[in-house]
């Protein structure tokens, strides 16, 4: 019986392998095709900004979509629209993304200092300043890290 377990899941890891490739994918596609509330964000804090590529990934377990401007930034989202990250290359993230307890800690701290990358993946905030540093902030929007 152990064998038989065995061989089941080594042909599984192989069809798996086989097919993984394929699986993970991008396709282009319209911000028109994006969930609604990625179009309401974009059209918010983006609307003077020209498109160079809008895409959808996708894998086994997952979607996102991502945009990407003629000036370079990049804007992140999730499978429902939220936003993951926005990365601004020849501006800043807008003051309208970043939540107001960060806005308070950098006025604080780093007062000329622009936000040039924010991203958020669970409870975490993370900023990248022009000054270089990452800072890195819980759900309290406490410090919890600092990169340079």
């Amino acid at each position: 019986m152990k064998r038989l377990f065995k061989k089941a899941m080594m042909t599984i890891a192989g069809v798996l392998t086989m097919c993984l490739p394929e699986a993970a994918s991008a396709k282009a596609i319209m911000i028109s095709e994006f969930p609604a509330v990625a179009q309401k964000m974009l059209k918010q804090n983006f609307s003077g900004h020209k498109v160079a590529m809008s895409t959808m990934d996708y894998d086994l377990f997952s979607k996102s979509y991502d945009v990407v401007f003629t000036n370079g930034d990049k804007v992140e989202f999730d499978s429902e629209g939220n936003w993951k990250e926005v990365k601004c290359k020849q501006s800043s993230v807008p003051k309208a993304l970043i939540p107001q307890g960060i806005k308070e800690y950098l006025k604080h701290h780093y007062t000329n200092a622009i936000v040039k990358e924010i991203e958020r993946y669970g409870n975490k905030h993370e900023v990248k300043l022009s000054n270089g540093l990452e800072i890195t902030f819980d759900k309290d929007f406490r410090v919890i890290d600092i990169d340079d």
